[in-house]
């Protein structure tokens, strides 16, 4: 097999099982595992695909995200290469294409096994938000959040998280609040993203002001959004954070 991968999270996913000679090509965003970064061609990025590279490497497979490629790259890539087209909005979204692509790369029972080990960690913590509410942003200059039928979401309700945002994927902030019927009504949690914007500590205090009322915190978006091998780490992670 010579695989594509036009998924940073599951271009870490593929490491994992195991795939270092059948991977050829990444992303330049597919920034983990770092050696892969460094030693495979890259095409392009996730939306800025180099398709004469994709025609060199001859791919037997190529992985891409109804999100996260565009429809135009996708379409005139199933033309001419096999692809799989992932689209994952909820975590048995996840757990299916995981078990998906292990039986297409030959490698069905260690990808049952690692979603069935994910599964496990997930259901030891379900709990942790107890019910409180949050916006998640993802932009800064215009403020951007994360709503319903996303990936996020979906992992944020599962450990016991309620969004704040129910009007739409990804508005604006002030479409979010004018929809509230009052101003005073605050979201217990602001969290600001570490992608696809940058935040830093120094986004913290201007957002506090903003919701005076709301704890803000610095999120991994990594943790948050990449579905894959890195969610055996998103029960730990979101213990630390929020049982210090």
């Amino acid at each position: 097999m010579r695989i594509i991968s036009l998924v940073p999270s599951l271009t870490e996913y593929l490491w994992a099982l195991g795939l270092e000679q059948e991977v050829v090509g990444i992303t330049k965003f597919c920034i983990h595992p770092q050696q892969w970064w460094k030693s495979k061609t890259r095409v392009g990025g996730t939306k800025q695909l180099h398709f004469d590279t994709i025609q060199q490497l001859q791919p037997t497979l190529i992985i891409a995200n109804k999100e996260e490629n565009t429809k135009e790259d996708i379409e005139f890539l199933q033309a001419k290469y096999e692809v799989l087209l992932t689209d994952i909005i909820n975590l048995d979204d996840a757990f299916f294409y995981l078990q998906e692509i292990g039986k297409r790369v030959g490698r069905e029972l260690p990808a049952n096994a690692l979603v069935s080990q994910i599964k496990t960690k997930f259901a030891h913590l379900e709990s942790i938000g107890k019910g409180g509410t949050f916006l998640y942003f993802i932009w800064q200059d215009p403020p951007y959040v994360v709503g319903p039928n996303t990936y996020i979401h979906a992992l944020l309700s599962h450990f016991g998280f309620e969004n704040y945002c129910t009007i739409a994927r990804y508005p604006e902030l002030q479409e979010v609040l004018s929809k509230k019927e009052e101003a005073t009504d605050y979201p217990d949690y602001i969290f600001l993203s570490s992608e696809p914007y940058p935040f830093k500590d120094e986004h913290v205090a201007s957002f506090q002001k903003q919701f005076p009322n709301s704890k803000v915190r610095l999120i991994d978006g990594e943790m948050c959004s990449w579905y894959g091998s890195r969610m055996m780490a998103v029960p730990g992670y979101l213990k630390e954070l929020f049982l210090e």
